[in-house]
């Protein structure tokens, strides 16, 4: 594992959003989760990294290992400062979608991880955090 426990890959761009999977996939790994946990949280990145951009005009994602007691695992905050969600509950209903991205949404993002948190407000932007623990 490095010596590093946390960091930041910037989402400005198409290519940053495949630099944010390299991230998470790096990540996974040093945490050796399993091939299905490593592809849920790429997976799960991949989609709120690109809701980032396309959505909130860019932004960032943090990451930061954690640990609580025995257990570690991966935090991933998705922050822009774009227009914000108008409905929380209606961007968090199946089958609900602005178009583009994979199809899988935040209901499908949220699946794939154990702990999801979403903020976010109109004319605020928003902050999606996820956690996956090994």
């Amino acid at each position: 594992m490095a010596a590093e426990s946390q960091g930041a890959v910037p989402l400005r761009s198409e290519a940053d959003i495949v630099a944010s999977r390299q991230v998470v996939r790096q990540l996974a790994v040093s945490l050796k989760f399993s091939l299905v946990d490593q592809t849920k949280m790429i997976t799960a990145a991949s989609e709120l990294s690109r809701n980032t951009l396309v959505h909130g005009g860019g932004g960032e994602m943090r990451w930061s290992v954690i640990e609580d007691g025995l257990k570690r695992g991966l935090k991933l905050q998705f922050q822009d400062e774009g227009p914000g969600i108008p409905d929380l509950n209606l961007a968090l209903t199946d089958g609900w979608t602005s178009g583009g991205g994979m199809g899988l949404g935040l209901p499908g993002s949220k699946r794939l991880v154990h702990e999801f948190d979403l903020r976010s407000a109109p004319g605020q932007g928003t902050c999606v955090t996820i956690t996956r623990w090994k």
